[in-house]
């Protein structure tokens, strides 16, 4: 083919991507890494989970607090949306006693940075923790 200058044509495939730019303002790592506590309610951590089953796929959002790896509130799902991490994040919050706001530390996922969940972060006085983009690292726990 090359002797006779054939050539084949291809479509080359677009690596996939799901970068979509920036929604909210970049929120300081607070956590850092430093995944312990000295005592509950101090540092919580959200993530979300997709799991395959036999009738397609399920999305689990916990909250995990810090200080004993305690499941504070979990919500699961068929769809990674909003609601589920709102009403997660609403389940949580009702767990806590006057006078206390943790930092709460996710990565920067669409769902911790819409309007919704910062709204309510920022009406029950919690702190926001993200970690850096692409970094698992900074939310490994």
């Amino acid at each position: 083919m090359r002797e006779d200058h054939l050539i084949v044509p291809y479509i080359r495939k677009k690596k996939y991507n799901s970068y979509l730019g920036e929604i909210s303002p970049e929120v300081e790592n607070i956590i850092n890494r430093d995944f312990g506590a000295g005592q509950p309610n101090t540092k919580w951590l959200t993530d979300l989970t997709e799991f395959h089953i036999s009738a397609g796929k399920i999305y689990l959002s916990p909250m995990n607090d810090c200080f004993d790896g305690y499941i504070v509130a979990w919500t699961i799902g068929t769809s990674p949306d909003a609601d589920l991490v709102n009403n997660m994040l609403e389940e949580t919050l009702s767990t806590l006693e006057v006078g206390e706001h943790p930092i709460v530390h996710s990565d920067r996922g669409f769902h911790y940075r819409w309007s919704g969940w910062i709204e309510l972060i920022n009406k029950a006085g919690l702190t926001r923790s993200m970690s850096k983009k692409g970094c698992y690292p900074d939310n490994s726990a």
